[in-house]
């Protein structure tokens, strides 16, 4: 796609101008102040950060003496067709379709309802489901942004590959024996559904949500209750990282926490997003390391080991910037859950950034295969992460 075609498929759904701007940052802390302002920061490089925002938060920037250009995007753009992308209703039409072929093995459920009444579903594969609970689980999860349509894709293709591989490879036969495994592609639907209304890209993050100041939606990885509005959310409406006005104050991240405490045989989680090519563990809201030295290492360690798989950076969340009430932050630092967010495909904003085309879909998927098993494998106990360092990359070391 062409960059600047790119670039105009960027917008905010009318609430406010939407600017792109390029913002001198070279470290955590001026990046940090950025995101403080509620302006949302989409690449990071060593001497500058690209960031979308409206008015007020252009105008805070200014006043921060950190921003080198900028421009106002258009109201609208109709990008290429994507068909090959699930709308909503497709990808519940698919997840229902997988489990009535394999229903041994799979089970159908809704964790819960979005804001607008939509069903937020979950495939959980496991043999034996009546006591799955018995066995080490975990849960991946995608869309908790809207325009982050790529999250919701590879989660889907997980579960694909897993339930149609059953019958004939012995290692995923010993993965579904061995393992519960959540599988939530979509966190928000109503998001989803209106970044693609009347076939146009909105550039639109958070979930819908009516506010009080006028404004619409609050981003859900902002409105998790660890650590809550301590830094990198906003108190604004209008800010594309508005935390809510209060913790859990969603319906969406109110089904992930009963989820998630439902489920206390859960020992890995991976939240999928877009873009950048990265591997992020806790801490997100402060800069401080996991002050449990094994638990740092874990997560370190295993972070490290999926990257020589998939080629993305592996580092701690806040090494980019501050960002307080996220996924990950929650269930490691409420539940004590070894937590992981990928970012996925493409690397930077001039190969596609959120809307990098379906052609995007099938080799990332594949990429991420890889370390998505190395994660079921783990699920039993991840501190083996740290005894199988050393060991050759592959799933000889597997244990069930």
């Amino acid at each position: 796609m062409p960059i600047l075609l790119l670039l105009f498929s960027f917008l905010f759904a009318n609430e406010s101008n939407t600017y792109w701007m390029k913002v001198n940052a070279t470290n955590k802390y001026e990046r940090s102040a950025v995101a403080n302002t509620g302006a949302v920061i989409e690449v990071v490089k060593d001497d500058y950060i690209i960031v979308l925002g409206n008015n007020r938060e252009k105008e805070i920037i200014e006043k921060l003496g950190f921003l080198d250009t900028s421009f106002l995007l258009p109201s609208s753009f109709y990008p290429p067709k994507d068909d090959d992308f699930h709308s909503y209703e497709e990808m519940v039409q698919a997840l229902k379709d997988l489990q009535a072929a394999h229903s041994d093995i799979s089970e159908l459920s809704v964790i819960g309802k979005s804001l607008e009444g939509r069903e937020i579903y979950k495939l959980r594969i496991s043999t034996d489901l009546a006591n799955a609970s018995d066995k080490a689980g975990i849960a991946f999860m995608g869309a908790h942004h809207a325009r982050e349509h790529l999250s919701k894709e590879v989660p889907l293709m997980l579960a694909e590959y897993i339930l149609e591989n059953f019958a004939s490879d012995s290692r995923i036969q010993r993965m579904v024996e061995g393992r519960d495994i959540h599988i939530i592609p979509i966190v928000n639907p109503d998001g989803v559904i209106f970044d693609i209304k009347a076939d146009r890209y909105r550039n639109w993050r958070k979930n819908r949500r009516p506010n009080k100041d006028g404004s619409i939606g609050v981003d859900l990885n902002r409105n998790y209750g660890f650590q809550w509005g301590t830094g990198g959310s906003s108190k604004s409406g209008r800010s594309d990282v508005f935390m809510g006005p209060k913790p859990f104050s969603e319906p969406e991240t109110q089904a992930i926490k009963k989820f998630v405490e439902d489920n206390e045989n859960i020992n890995i989680l991976l939240s999928f997003h877009t873009f950048s090519e990265l591997i992020l563990y806790p801490w997100g809201h402060t800069y401080n390391s996991i002050s449990n030295e094994k638990d740092y290492l874990v997560h370190k360690t295993m972070a490290e080991t999926m990257a020589k798989w998939n080629g993305y950076r592996p580092q701690q969340s806040s090494d980019l910037y501050i960002a307080s009430g996220d996924t990950t932050d929650w269930s490691y630092g409420a539940h004590g859950i070894i937590s992981f967010t990928f970012e996925l495909d493409p690397a930077t904003i001039w190969e596609g950034g959120f809307y990098p085309g379906q052609d995007f879909i099938d080799p990332t998927f594949r990429k991420n295969l890889e370390p998505c098993l190395y994660l079921i494998d783990m699920a039993d106990n991840p501190y083996r992460s740290l005894q199988s360092k050393s060991q050759k990359l592959g799933f000889q070391h597997l244990q069930f």
